[in-house]
């Protein structure tokens, strides 16, 4: 039993000294970086006006050909139509999937329209 008690004092001498070779003095400073990184600040972009009426205006209604979701978006612009006869609905396709940019379409919507509707699927 004093073997042990001897070899484990012995074990415990040692690595406190192996270990406290490696152990930094308090005077040394440490830089620590988050890994989550910075995250940029919110840039807050204003929602459009909304126009006083609708009558006479052109809308378009993007289908962003989310899955499964084309017979809804067909299914809105009858509806709209049906219960706003004065204002024209038009159903465009956008370029791509949904996470695709379409500058294109944007821009002519943007010279041929008074307001849109994109639809973002379910």
């Amino acid at each position: 039993m004093k073997k042990q008690a001897v070899f484990f004092t012995l074990v415990l001498v040692f690595a406190a000294t192996f270990f406290g070779a490696f152990a930094q003095t308090p005077s040394e400073k440490v830089t620590v970086i988050n890994p989550r990184g910075m995250k940029p600040p919110i840039r807050q972009i204003p929602m459009a006006e909304r126009p006083a009426t609708l009558e006479g205006k052109t809308i378009y209604v993007v289908d962003t050909r989310f899955p499964r979701t084309r017979e809804f978006v067909e299914t809105l612009v009858e509806t709209l139509s049906e219960r706003y006869p004065e204002t024209d609905w038009v159903l465009k396709d956008k370029f791509g999937g949904y996470m695709d940019d379409d500058p294109n379409l944007w821009n002519y919507i943007k010279e041929n329209a008074h307001g849109a509707i994109v639809t973002v699927g379910h």
